[in-house]
């Protein structure tokens, strides 16, 4: 073997004459010999580098670590809740209630704002640590060979071409080309989001543009070596690892407004414009027609915008979100940010990784064939819980000697240990490996008791060049015998025999295309299948030697898929979500695991495509987007993929919620318009970088939080549809009786009252206003809507015509009974005052459904809004009952005749309301909708 030693000056060209900072942007190590890759780092196979070289590197290069993103303050999550432009414009008025006087009005607004802000921060109070948990996957300290020795040095000190030695229970320190592998075994499911650990390799592979997850003699930064030992040349450090990488396209990454804030944002720009302009127009009407003076205009048009301005929408926003968070939390979804929460109900696409969200992550033996027969075995994960079953029937392992035989071999020829303690199971060593044990056990086998049947004396750990594990056995009459398991075709290539009836028997022609057949079955069940068989160990033999073996069977394992997770899919595909799985697994499995849950077609059955990762290679925007559009399953992708996956879909309008737990998923959860992490076997750069965490890893929960999403943005419409027709109102009240000529009818403080009391407890009621029932029947709604459709705007405005008239109705008899001067005059603003209060209290049934009735068996479902009427209600008696806020608010106790009125007006508009959605139902022009 070629080597290549650094002179201690400092060398840095190789034979070669590649540069060692060069090589750190070499893409394809895999393809390259040992000796290639020793060459070009300029490293000694076996005494590695100098340490005045590496010094030297280091300086060169800079430490193996991944830059912390900087963590967002507290002082400025709280500034962030002050720009919207609607708590800009409260500030606003504001500003000008004190520069008039008018402390209280001033103050409190002031509290309103206060009160959203506080909601807002305390909900919110997370850092954004995503390149902080980028630094957990480092490994601390590193096992390097310099200057011919092993030493632990700290993992930020490596650079490339340094030789680093492997050990099981260990993490790899850098991305590294791996030199020796010994039975190495390393899960890389943090990166590649494979479940099943993978075997290594010191052979090259020809494939420049191969998977990660096929560069099987690469080491990758943060990985868990599971077992065995190797060496490998560090290949790259700190940035240009693969987790480097990964970090660096989180930190492209821009943060998404969610649509709710993007149409809030646009409601705030038509408030402004409202106001300004009715704040103009009412000034300049009352001066031109000599009304008052130009001060007095300006103090009521001021009065008419604070009007204009729902001073409630910002807190009822807040609370309705934050209220949704607290409800989704205990249906196991923790909401990180609050927009997430009404995001959800806007979803079109779900990009789902397979590995823990719609599968277990626990392998599972689910088919064992001996004899010609099939043996199926229920129970899932590693609980010893299940059963033999041959077509419809339960049989007992023990009954088949062909059957018993395969489940010692299972667990003899392994190196896996399974830990129980109470509730919790820990694997230690191949999950795979452990399923074989846990097979074992179900079938009645002490695993103690054979390694003392068949104490083992010696192994040959699995290589890729046989694809097979031996471990070496003494019988009880002295006599040797090796257990094998492995690749189906390489052990049926050796085998000479099989077994019958616990009976090795020639293996004929007709048998071996048997055998191979049901290996193509099994995998194109989904199911990764291992071969077992045994071999009488002659005198002189060679431990594994090839040869003269003895086919068992066949056992084929799955990773399980979660039980809720195919119905999960089908709600989704009621509700015209679409499903899309990204995984690293190979494209039959994939296909298979989309087949079996319902992901191969779309809500109106058409077929959708399987895209390979290879066909992702190179894609400009156009291409992308054609890739995504009739896509159901991508195989083999790589963060990246994901990453572009996702904005694709988004460029053709979808809003994309993406789920996933490892750092491979981390840049995609960023990008997507809700990235929802595991949180049981998520990795915190996934939980950082997402906007909701599921606590049970369970795909289910995810639905049941896109119907909460749903249910709150109906609520968040409800309530708007609310308070603007209220707040119209008052505007259209004040601005009729100016144009009239007629006195004011309503104070600023009455307004501003009507504003925090009758406008806030019944919205914040209508957001928790229960689901409708067929509410994941519907289609998601079009991000591109606005919050106030045409529709809406309409209904708002007639609504909030007819409160008026009423209003001005009751002001007008109070006027025509009490006159409009002094005393006479503030009964009737107080007449007009309370008539616009309670049909507001009472405009809230109206607004709980847009042509649905109130008078139906769900009038008594929401007790919050019967609660908040009540509460009004004895707030307004208290406003014209208790002296102090008589003073304040100027308002007399009405008299009987006086309430008569009141109550005859206030009850008007639902009556009215009533009647023109019975009509409206009658003519078939809309059914019972939010």
């Amino acid at each position: 073997m070629q080597k290549h030693t650094d002179t201690a000056s400092g060398s840095t060209e190789s034979e070669n004459g590649a540069s060692p900072d060069a090589a750190t942007k070499f893409d394809a190590w895999h393809t390259l010999s040992v000796d290639d890759i020793s060459g070009r780092l300029n490293t000694d196979q076996e005494a590695g580098l100098t340490s005045a070289e590496a010094a030297e590197r280091l300086k060169r290069v800079g430490p193996n670590s991944i830059a912390q993103a900087a963590e967002r303050s507290a002082f400025s999550i709280l500034i962030s809740q002050f720009k919207s432009l609607i708590v800009g414009l409260l500030l606003v008025a504001t500003v000008i209630a004190f520069a008039m006087n008018e402390q209280i009005e001033g103050a409190a607004i002031l509290v309103v704002i206060f009160i959203n802000a506080m909601i807002g921060f305390f909900t919110e109070w997370r850092a954004e640590q995503a390149l902080t948990a980028l630094q957990r996957q480092t490994v601390p300290v590193a096992h390097v060979v310099r200057d011919g020795h092993e030493h632990e040095i700290p993992a930020q000190d490596l650079v490339p071409g340094d030789l680093v030695v492997l050990s099981a229970g260990t993490r790899v320190p850098a991305d590294g080309r791996i030199l020796e592998a010994v039975r190495l075994q390393i899960e890389e499911a943090v990166l590649t989001g494979e479940s099943v650990p993978v075997t290594k390799t010191s052979e090259p592979i020809a494939e420049d543009d191969a998977a990660l997850g096929d560069r099987l003699n690469m080491a990758f930064l943060g990985t868990t070596i599971t077992d065995g030992r190797g060496r490998m040349l560090v290949t790259s450090t700190g940035s240009q690892t693969e987790v480097g990488k990964i970090g660096t396209l989180i930190n492209e990454v821009v943060a998404r407004t969610s649509p709710l804030e993007q149409q809030l944002a646009q409601l705030g720009r038509l408030i402004i414009g409202v106001v300004l302009i009715l704040c103009a127009v009412i000034v300049l009407a009352g001066w031109i027609r000599g009304t008052t003076d130009f001060w007095h205009m300006m103090e009521i048009g001021i009065s008419l915008a604070i009007a204009a301005v729902p001073e409630g929408l910002p807190a009822a926003t807040t609370m309705t979100l934050a209220l949704g968070m607290q409800r989704m939390a205990r249906t196991r979804a923790l909401i990180r940010r609050l927009p997430a929460v009404e995001t959800l109900g806007s979803v079109t696409v779900i990009c789902t990784d397979k590995t823990g969200t719609l599968t277990r992550n626990e392998m599972t033996v689910r088919t064992i064939v001996v004899d010609q027969r099939h043996f199926q075995v229920t129970g899932t994960g590693y609980e010893v819980e299940g059963t033999f079953q041959e077509g419809n029937q339960t049989v007992e392992a023990s009954a088949n000697e062909s059957l018993v035989q395969a489940l010692q071999i299972g667990m003899l020829c392994n190196d896996a240990a399974i830990e129980r303690e109470g509730d919790e199971t820990t694997v230690l060593g191949d999950p795979t490996e452990a399923a074989l044990v846990v097979v074992g056990e179900k079938g009645g086998l002490d695993r103690d008791a054979l390694a003392d049947q068949f104490p083992r004396i010696g192994e040959i750990p699995f290589n890729s060049d046989n694809k097979r594990m031996v471990t070496v056995h003494q019988t009880s009459d002295g006599q040797h015998i090796e257990f094998i398991k492995g690749s189906p075709g390489s052990l049926l290539a050796d085998s000479q025999h099989h077994l019958r009836d616990g009976q090795a028997v020639p293996l004929t022609s007709e048998d071996r295309k048997y055998w191979e057949e049901q290996n193509e079955v099994l995998a194109g069940a989904a199911l990764r299948v291992l071969a077992l068989g045994r071999r009488e160990r002659a005198e002189g033999d060679e431990e594994g030697e090839s040869g003269n073996l003895v086919f068992i069977g066949l056992v084929g394992m799955s990773d399980p898929l979660r039980e809720e997770a195919k119905s999960a899919i089908e709600v989704c595909r009621t509700a015209g979500i679409r499903t899309v799985m990204m995984t690293g697994d190979q494209q039959a499995t994939a296909g298979e695991i989309a087949r079996q849950l319902g992901i191969d077609h779309d809500h109106d059955g058409r077929p959708l495509r399987l895209v390979h990762g290879k066909e992702l290679v190179d894609l400009d925007d156009q291409r992308w987007e054609q890739a995504v559009a009739d896509a159901g399953v991508f195989a083999r992708v790589s963060p990246e993929h994901k990453l572009r996956i996702v904005a694709a879909l988004q460029r053709q309008g979808h809003v994309v919620a993406m789920t996933g737990d490892g750092v491979n998923d981390a840049p995609a959860l960023k990008e997507a318009d809700i990235g929802i992490a595991m949180g049981i076997k998520g990795t915190e750069v996934a939980k950082e970088n997402s906007d909701m965490v599921i606590t049970d890893d369970n795909f289910a929960s995810i639905v049941g939080a896109i119907e909460q999403g749903r249910i709150i943005y109906g609520n968040i419409i409800r309530f708007i549809h609310y308070l603007f027709s209220c707040n119209l109102s008052e505007v259209i009240t004040v601005f009729a009786a100016l144009m009239i000529g007629w006195p004011l009818p309503l104070a600023a403080l009455q307004i501003l009252w009507l504003n925090l009391i009758t406008d806030i407890f019944p919205a914040f009621a209508l957001a928790l206003e229960p689901s409708t029932p067929n509410i994941m029947k519907r289609r998601p709604r079009d991000p591109d809507t606005p919050i106030l459709p045409p529709r809406l705007i309409f209904l708002i405005t007639w609504e909030g015509l007819l409160l008026a008239a009423v209003t001005l109705l009751a002001f007008a008899v109070g006027l025509n009974w009490h006159g409009s001067e002094g005393d006479g005059l503030k009964r009737a603003t107080t007449i007009a005052f309370m008539t616009l209060a309670l049909s507001q209290v009472f405009h809230a049934f109206n607004a709980r459904s847009r042509n649905g009735s109130a008078f139906t068996r769900h009038l008594f479902a929401n007790a919050w809004l019967w609660g908040a009427v009540i509460i009004c209600v004895l707030l307004q008696l208290a406003a014209v009952n208790i002296p102090l806020l008589q003073r304040v608010l100027n308002t007399v106790p009405p008299t009987s005749s006086e309430w008569a009125l009141i109550v005859t007006c206030s009850l008007i508009p639902v009556a009215v309301v009533e009647i023109v959605k019975h009509v409206q139902r009658m003519a078939g022009k809309g059914s019972d909708q939010d």
